[in-house]
């Protein structure tokens, strides 16, 4: 009890303001691990799970443990895949996907087809400009 009463007596208004602005500074600091840590790991959690999902027969994927096969058969959570010339088979889960190549191959022909579009786009304004100036 009687530390109580000292702890009331000597808590002055200074102090009071500096413990809010310590929490103050505590939930900041929360805020901010939240969106540049926790926030971005949870968006690449998500898009690595549908990409998993995606997974179709006929990928090429890359396994976490570094082995490249294509995709023979689709099962609700594992895969077979072929890997090498002589096509060994292999069943793995999808949670050991890392990367599906197929959907990547496509996905920078799908840029590079944008990218050659814009250019062509941007050529075909100059040109129109220039007949317009002759």
């Amino acid at each position: 009890m009687y530390f109580l009463n000292f702890l009331e007596a000597t808590a002055t208004p200074n102090t009071k303001n500096s413990m809010l602005s310590t929490i103050l500074l505590m939930v900041v600091l929360f805020a901010g691990m939240y969106f540049f840590m926790i926030r971005p790991q949870k968006k690449q959690q998500k898009k690595e799970q549908e990409m998993r999902e995606k997974t179709q027969v006929g990928d090429e994927i890359t396994t976490i443990g570094g082995i490249m096969g294509r995709v023979v058969t689709v099962k609700e959570d594992s895969l077979i895949i072929e890997t090498g010339a002589d096509r060994n088979k292999m069943k793995i889960t999808r949670w050991a996907i890392q990367t599906n190549n197929t959907a990547n191959e496509k996905l920078m022909a799908e840029r590079e087809a944008a990218r050659a579009a814009a250019e062509k786009e941007r050529e075909d304004k100059k040109n129109k400009k220039d007949k317009k100036d002759n």
